[in-house]
């Protein structure tokens, strides 16, 4: 499509997506997030956990890969995001990052998963009211590949005293099928998967760069950054590649220029 080596595209990419990230490691914080909603979104690099067996030279870690996503209710802002595996240590590391970036006591809502009920206590302490979401599937055929039937849910307090009313992952799942949409290689079922984490890594710190600061959200008619106050303005993409001009990740530009001259 550019003319420019699929090599040179890649480290421009990884440049930009490590840029983001660390753009938004120093900038989301302090944010008014009051309702918050957490989920893991099921990925894998370089080839699935079930296939790895028949797979030479599969380099370490390969497999399975979690990200970990917060999204606030109110303002749309994504805060952070952790990717690793679905481990108890995952957790805790997730949430220490979290409550670092909010402002004052939040509602937390998760699905059922066991490791949040700990990482969220270790980091929030009883500072914190925390709801999960726990969900009733059907029986679901061993060779089926889609997602078992959800046939019912219902609410369970685990720290303080959430309010019922805003008890729902609803908006994290939609979040969810937003991401997979917008990344390639999350969609299920292709050969458009990541061949290396830091690959993943990268685009998921650009897809949230764009998302934060560059999307404009139906329903708040601005940015979430704006809604957050952590921004006065929609980023262009012209904008957000300014990020590269950090020295930092200049040199690995300037190297990538100079790959696509020779390209």
């Amino acid at each position: 499509m550019t003319g420019t080596s699929i090599n040179t595209v890649t480290l421009v990419q990884v440049a930009l997506g490590r840029a983001a990230d660390d753009y938004q490691g120093r900038v989301l914080r302090g944010l008014p997030c009051k309702r918050i909603q957490c989920d893991e979104i099921w990925a894998f690099f370089y080839a699935k956990r079930t296939h790895l067996p028949k797979v030479k030279k599969a380099p370490e870690g390969a497999g399975d890969v979690w990200t970990w996503v917060a999204i606030c209710q109110d303002t749309k802002i994504v805060p952070t995001w952790h990717i690793d595996g679905r481990t108890p240590q995952d957790a805790r590391l997730f949430m220490a990052d979290l409550a670092l970036r909010i402002a004052s006591r939040p509602q937390i809502t998760t699905d059922g998963l066991p490791q949040y009920v700990q990482a969220i206590f270790a980091a929030f302490g009883k500072e914190v009211d925390f709801a999960q979401v726990i969900k009733v599937y059907a029986n679901q055929d061993s060779g089926r590949y889609s997602p078992a039937v959800c046939v019912g849910a219902h609410a369970q307090t685990m720290i303080g005293s959430p309010d019922p009313l805003w008890v729902s992952t609803s908006y994290v799942e939609r979040q969810n099928l937003t991401m997979r949409m917008g990344m390639r290689r999350l969609t299920r079922l292709t050969n458009a998967f990541s061949k290396k984490v830091a690959n993943l890594e990268a685009a998921v710190g650009l897809y949230y760069m764009h998302y934060n600061f560059g999307r404009v959200h139906q329903t708040i008619k601005k940015t979430p950054a704006m809604a957050a106050g952590v921004g006065d303005h929609r980023w262009t993409a012209e904008e957000i590649a300014t990020l590269l001009d950090d020295p930092k990740y200049a040199a690995v530009f300037r190297d990538a220029k100079v790959g696509a001259k020779v390209a």
